[in-house]
């Protein structure tokens, strides 16, 4: 039997819920749309038939309902890995944890986490307002460094862009995870490509990005964007995918992330219709689990 887990450990509120989520285990569905900005949880969950959870906390919004059968929960995370970490561990405890003995339960629940998010392609001929699945996800930022993940990662195309960038003076280590190929599937239908997407510690310099300060890589974007590995290339950036791929496979769930490109580094243009395109992708989500055997 696993030994319990102390309250420095698995923290709970005082009404029973996790720490930062504010929700108890019979809140959160098998299915699980995550967004980054907390107003959008609201733009999924209108398409709901029923909302049965509204809970918010700091950042972290969560909508529990079903659309079309499917019970479905969409949670916001905020910006970053960093809260990735905080929302993967603690769905996870919520789906895996007995939270009255503290103990790892012996059968554990699989969760399907689908990102809906925005991005901006590197290459040209990507255009605005295009989607576009993450088959794999390049963490610029530290968070799996600090867990033990060398058996779910893509050792081989991690080693070939280290040997690519040579960036080890800058202190940057890519790691690089792939998407659960099930779940991308049930989105493979011909508005929707595949691609290889950097996920970055930031948006402004660690995107290649100057305002006032100078990056220390000048030509960043144009870097990546000529990296070229058994016929996949870099194809957007954004700032969640890697840090979500490495947890969810390291907690044994699937996980795949969904992009509405809405600005092309390349071309320098941004989209006109991002509203539009981010509810169009919403749609195109809701449907594609609602035809699926996901429950």
């Amino acid at each position: 039997m696993d030994a319990s887990l102390g309250s420095s450990e698995l923290i709970l509120n005082a009404d029973g819920s996790i720490y930062h989520l504010n929700l108890l285990p019979e809140d959160i569905a098998y299915i699980i749309i995550t967004v980054g900005d907390p107003d959008r949880v609201k733009e999924v969950s209108k398409y709901f038939d029923v909302v049965e959870i509204r809970k918010n906390k700091r950042e972290f919004v969560t909508h529990t309902g079903t659309y079309n059968g499917k019970r479905i929960t969409a949670i916001s995370t905020g910006i970053g890995t960093d809260n990735i970490d905080i929302v993967f561990n603690e769905l996870d405890a919520l789906a895996n944890i007995d939270f009255e003995t503290r103990e790892v339960k012996q059968q554990k629940r699989i969760l399907n986490f689908i990102r809906v998010g925005t991005s901006g392609s590197l290459q040209p001929d990507i255009p605005v307002d295009s989607f576009l699945i993450s088959s794999t996800g390049i963490g610029f930022d530290n968070l799996l460094h600090f867990y033990d993940c060398g058996h779910i990662k893509n050792n081989t195309l991690e080693q070939a862009l280290t040997k690519y960038l040579s960036w080890g003076p800058y202190q940057i280590h890519p790691y690089a995870v792939d998407c659960d190929a099930g779940l991308a599937e049930l989105f493979h239908e011909n508005r929707i490509r595949y691609g290889v997407t950097v996920t970055n510690s930031g948006f402004y310099g660690p995107q290649g990005r100057s305002l006032r300060l100078a990056p220390a890589i000048k030509d960043f974007n144009e870097k990546l964007a000529g990296f070229s590995h058994e016929g996949k290339r870099i194809t957007n950036l954004e700032m969640e995918t890697a840090g979500m791929y490495g947890l969810a496979k390291l907690h044994g769930h699937r996980a795949v992330s969904l992009n509405v490109i809405l600005a092309n580094r390349a071309t320098g243009e941004f989209s006109k219709n991002g509203h539009q395109s981010i509810d169009e992708l919403i749609r195109f989500t809701l449907e594609c689990i609602s035809k699926s055997q996901l429950v």
